[in-house]
């Protein structure tokens, strides 16, 4: 059975002396009929889709379905390659690739919803840029998404990643804290850091509402994968410096979600409330689907 806390996940890491991809491959080898090379092959097929979503609107001038979204992830890469920019070349690139897949997933392309499709940029964006930042190989990123599945069947398990349930908290959220709890590892950070790069994370998403306009992930949600991708690589970095997050992983997982059950239904992806409802919002809606 699959670990039921972050502490539990800790124990067992430090008893077998597993780091968090090794307990999630074996896990999976001993739940399912296939081998640990198996695993690792399907995982690396969706790597493979993830790194197509997360670079394809860098080159191509993606527009959404409805027309709400589109080519600011060429935008974004353009000022990466061309400018002295503020955060970095690094940051803005990753910045991109955020938007990238949420573009690509707008416009009805194929994407990995890690851990949903509203917050399906931020996962890729934050790997992808990690790994080629610390030089990682192909086989490091595959150990990276068994880390991030690990992180996220535990916020699963004892919450929930569904905007309508939670929140953007616990879509976009979600997603940051397994991403940054994957780099974390991928930069030699152990299983305590992963989870404490999490929670931070979390602390610092919580009570984030789901208000998509018209009833679609794309605004805010895109700018949201966004700014998801950057706390998870900020957070990283505070983390392997040393910083500890005071309130333990489990413990900022449970408060998201009572939290997110707190929330009213008009903030939880019902498009009710938020910046579905300001005038704004309400015209984009009429221009998607007419008054």
């Amino acid at each position: 059975m699959f670990v039921n806390s972050g502490k539990e996940l800790i124990d067992i890491c430090k008893d077998k002396n597993y780091s968090i991809w090794e307990y999630i491959l074996r896990y999976e080898v001993e739940n399912s009929s296939l081998t640990e090379e198996q695993v690792f092959e399907r995982m690396r097929k969706t790597l493979q889709v993830m790194q197509h979503s997360a670079n394809y609107a860098l080159e191509n001038n993606v527009k959404s379905v409805s027309g709400l979204i589109g080519g600011d992830a060429i935008k974004l890469n353009k000022y990466a390659e061309n400018n002295n920019t503020l955060t970095g070349k690094f940051m803005v690139k990753a910045m991109a690739r955020a938007l990238s897949s949420s573009e690509v997933n707008a416009a009805m392309g194929k994407i990995v919803a890690c851990p949903t499709a509203g917050s399906c940029g931020i996962v890729p964006a934050v790997i992808i840029s990690a790994g080629e930042k610390l030089g990682k190989s192909e086989d490091d990123l595959v150990k990276a998404l068994l880390t991030v599945s690990g992180i996220g069947m535990l916020i699963a398990k004892n919450a929930t990643v569904s905007g309508a349930e939670g929140g953007c908290q616990a879509e976009c959220g979600s997603a940051a804290a397994m991403a940054s709890g994957a780099v974390v590892e991928m930069m030699g950070g152990t299983v305590e850091q992963a989870l404490d790069a999490g929670a931070i994370v979390i602390k610092n998403i919580l009570g984030l509402v789901c208000d998509p306009v018209a009833g679609l992930v794309e605004v805010p949600c895109a700018k949201r994968n966004v700014a998801g991708t950057v706390s998870a690589l900020t957070t990283a970095d505070l983390v392997m410096s040393g910083v500890k997050s005071m309130i333990p992983f489990d413990e900022a997982v449970w408060a998201m979600y009572r939290v997110g059950k707190q929330l009213p239904c008009e903030l939880r992806e019902t498009a009710q409330g938020g910046l579905a409802i300001t005038p704004t919002g309400i015209k984009l809606k009429e221009q998607v689907f007419g008054k």
